[in-house]
């Protein structure tokens, strides 16, 4: 393990900067699922399956008095996730290799659920994203705490060809200076193709003892005719026990290229022990993906191991 530590430590020091680091943690995590997912079209075969993540990561204060921190995530047997950081007086930047977004994508949907939002129970069908955000590899990601009650987030994806016609860029504020409120706000750009798109997010949420609700709304404008849509959730959640959890979430989606709204209406539960967490969602999509009579359900349960 000492060995191990050496080897990584000196790596990333000699791609950062030619400084020393002065202390330094490594640690090593991971996580196993078993999960049923079922849905009503057609035979589905064996609805059986696995996950397994393992996440390693490491950081250290340099001689300069930065921090720098590492993380390399083996997902199902391929790389799931990869970013570095360095933090200062001014906050963190983390530049991510793979799945790591700015604000648009990482609160696309914060309504509280038990297990999962409103539209993330798989029912056999293509659904319409809540939002419409820029690439999630190779971006810059900036967080930084304005004030007490008050961070912010933003993201930088440069250009990258086809896959990314020009750069994206993404800011948005959480504020929590009121006792058991979170404001979330963000807008940015998504120019991962020819036709542009702007998008804006609006959402609260509000906790006071084992109950919360949360309300949001989130906005594309794209830059050619029938491409915009709007996107509204509403999530319930309780917390029955500390250890059991019951949710209720909706979401509705307009799209201006279709006259009938993808609606989707859920609920969810979560059981957790220990290291063990029980969880299971139902869900039901009509006119998935703007499709008139697109109707249909879905089913999931999961078994997650963290240790």
């Amino acid at each position: 393990m000492n060995n191990l530590k050496k080897i990584g430590l000196t790596a990333l020091g000699t791609a950062l900067v030619a400084t020393s680091a002065q202390a330094a943690d490594f640690s090593i995590s991971g996580g196993t699922s078993v999960s049923y997912t079922g849905h009503g079209t057609g035979d589905q075969g064996n609805s059986w399956g696995m996950g397994d993540s393992v996440t390693f990561s490491t950081s250290g204060e340099m001689d300069n008095g930065m921090s720098v921190s590492y993380y390399y995530e083996i997902d199902n047997g391929a790389t799931g996730a990869k970013a570095v950081g360095l933090t200062t007086d001014m906050g963190t930047l983390t530049f991510a290799g793979m799945d790591n977004s700015g604000p648009i994508s990482a609160w696309d949907d914060i309504t509280p659920n038990a297990n999962e939002e409103s539209w993330g129970t798989a029912t056999g069908a293509t659904a319409t994203a809540m939002a419409n955000a820029s690439g999630s590899g190779n971006v810059f990601v900036y967080d930084y705490t304005v004030m007490d009650g008050l961070a912010l987030k933003a993201s930088y994806a440069p250009s990258a060809g086809a896959t990314r016609v020009e750069s994206s860029l993404e800011y948005g504020l959480l504020y929590t200076g009121v006792d058991g409120l979170s404001l979330y706000a963000a807008m940015g750009e998504n120019n991962n193709a020819a036709n542009k798109f702007d998008n804006s997010m609006f959402g609260a949420v509000y906790t006071m003892d084992g109950f919360s609700v949360g309300y949001q709304i989130n906005e594309t404008d794209g830059g050619t005719a029938n491409t915009d849509r709007d996107a509204t959730m509403i999530g319930i959640s309780y917390a029955l026990t500390d250890d059991l959890s019951v949710s209720v979430n909706t979401s509705t989606v307009d799209l201006e290229s279709s006259a009938s709204d993808q609606d989707f209406n859920s609920v969810s539960i979560s059981y957790t022990s220990g290291g063990l967490t029980i969880s299971a969602s139902s869900a039901q999509g009509d006119n998935i993906g703007g499709t008139a009579n697109n109707d249909h359900n879905g089913n999931e349960i999961n078994f997650k191991f963290a240790y």
